[in-house]
């Protein structure tokens, strides 16, 4: 296929036949089905900066939600999302509700079970979780933390236990819901991520404190017996994680002090790694698909990479307020002005025609060296200042790590793993919400509050507006598993955006 010719100056895309925006809806075709809708009505033309990324995007209609409670079963077939005390199944190829289930209380936490047959949702105020069947819609399980009170939940891997943890972390009660036994598992830390499981399943590591030290337990998830016990060389033991291999355990001390430890799955000290003293430390941790590299951001603006084979730094990426090397491509968000045919609205204009008007459409331009990113004077006499790496992720492929330095909160920075440097950086009008990796290949979606979803590859990067009506601020936004749809997420709404993709993969 031929791909596209990129747009002259001046010229303006022309949507395919057959191809309509939300603005274009006629009355009577809102009322034809949902699957017609998708295709017919919600679809947007997409121009990438590389000819050879042409992309259909469609847009479903715009569904309720609440505390941006939505997620797609690990099965891909099914789309869960809450509304205050109810919980919404659709089946993700026509959007058509599969299941409608009530729970007693708002929802404050949904999670699929790893086979995608049950559902647990949390309501914490309560200290309540609600398990609901898709297979056995009549079926559920209630389980009441009573008095102890509830502050986490999670599926264990198989899909059977749940693991509840009570207030002020005395416990964490294993409940079963094949057998209705109970187990306890006491001293579990209050940290940011004290919980892990290995990608297979098989093993659970958990951060304890008792006796004002840190510890570490491995557990077998097939009985829940304990493996292995032992303490870490930590003041203040700030969260753990897996490789995805599950041969390695990483875990880092709190911000107070640079320290990230690396051990074995028999509880061998592996490596210790530190990269400086009395300032504030590691802030963010992401292990690479393949395990070979394990990078950590931290409050000095910068991102070390360590090898899986000496687990010796090999690397620093920084970043800086100022790209100076004009090899280094920096997409700048700007904002156009709808060229709108006034005489072709209808009188008076309809809600959809409206909204469309006074929604102000952004686009990427190539920014010429030097670029000045714009930066955030962070607070320091304040806990948790707006300084250092709050986020990363490696692309699926291993080929790039995606990073944003919170004091510059509207750039997200791109490296090349491969060439071990900076590869683009986008720079948007607002600051970046959330951005998460496409999971079949290298294309990295970004949210920053506003209407726009922005997407980027080796080959381009667009700014889309979302066609629906009104103010659609997309907070976060999770990928379909095959990274065909993706659900984007406002304060109150949900609505899927689909691409069909020509030449991208």
């Amino acid at each position: 296929m031929r791909p596209p010719q990129p747009l002259g100056a001046g010229a303006h895309p022309v949507p395919p036949r057959g191809c309509q925006l939300l603005s274009q809806l006629q009355p009577e075709e809102a009322l034809l089905p949902l699957p017609s809708r998708v295709s017919r009505a919600l679809r947007a033309l997409v121009y990438w900066p590389a000819a050879a990324l042409a992309s259909v995007m469609n847009f479903s209609e715009v569904f309720k939600l609440s505390n941006q409670l939505s997620k797609f079963s690990p099965n891909g077939k099914f789309l869960a999302s809450c509304v205050q005390y109810r919980l919404v199944v659709r089946d993700v190829s026509t959007l058509q509700i599969f299941q409608l289930y009530t729970c007693l209380d708002q929802i404050h936490h949904l999670e699929w079970s790893a086979d995608s047959l049950f559902i647990l949702c949390a309501m914490y105020k309560r200290g309540l979780v609600q398990v609901w069947s898709l297979e056995q819609p009549e079926w559920h399980c209630k389980i009441d933390e009573g008095s102890a009170g509830l502050v986490a939940s999670c599926w264990s891997p198989d899909g059977r236990h749940i693991l509840n943890t009570t207030e002020f972390h005395l416990r964490i009660t294993v409940w079963s819901l094949c057998t209705k036994s109970v187990s306890y598992i006491k001293y579990p830390k209050a940290c940011q991520q004290g919980i892990s499981f290995t990608k297979d399943g098989r093993y659970m590591a958990l951060a304890e404190r008792r006796d004002c030290k840190d510890y570490i337990s491995l557990f077998v998830c097939s009985d829940w017996q304990l493996l292995r016990h032992f303490e870490t060389d930590t003041q203040d033991l700030a969260g753990i994680e897996w490789a995805p291999n599950g041969c390695v355990l990483a875990a880092w001390d709190s911000c107070l002090e640079y320290k990230i430890l690396l051990y074995s799955l028999d509880g061998r000290l592996l490596s210790t790694y530190s990269a400086y003293e009395w300032s504030l430390g590691i802030k963010a941790i992401a292990w690479s698909p393949s395990s070979q590299f394990l990078a950590i951001g931290s409050y000095d603006e910068k991102v070390r990479i360590l090898n899986h084979v000496t687990w010796k730094m090999i690397t620093e990426f920084g970043h800086p307020a100022t790209i100076n090397n004009p090899k280094i491509v920096v997409y700048k968000e700007t904002e156009k002005s709808q060229n709108l045919e006034m005489e072709n609205l209808p009188f008076p204009p309809t809600k959809a025609a409206a909204s469309s008007l006074f929604n102000t459409e952004t686009k990427y331009e190539v920014a010429s060296s030097p670029v000045s990113l714009q930066t955030l004077k962070p607070l320091t006499d304040r806990p948790n200042p707006k300084i250092g790496i709050g986020a990363l992720a490696f692309s699926p492929d291993n080929c790039f790590l995606a990073t944003r330095n919170d004091n510059i909160p509207n750039a997200v920075w791109i490296w090349d793993i491969q060439k071990l440097k900076l590869f683009v950086v986008l720079e948007h009008l607002s600051a970046v919400r959330s951005f998460q990796w496409d999971p079949q290949q290298a294309r990295l979606a970004v949210c920053t509050g506003r209407s726009q979803v922005y997407l980027w590859s080796p080959a381009g990067c667009v700014s889309v507006q979302v066609p629906a009506e009104g103010d659609f601020q997309i907070l976060s936004l999770c990928w379909h598993q095959s990274g065909d749809s993706m659900a984007l997420l406002s304060k109150d709404q949900l609505c899927l955006c689909y691409l069909e993709n020509e030449g991208v993969k």
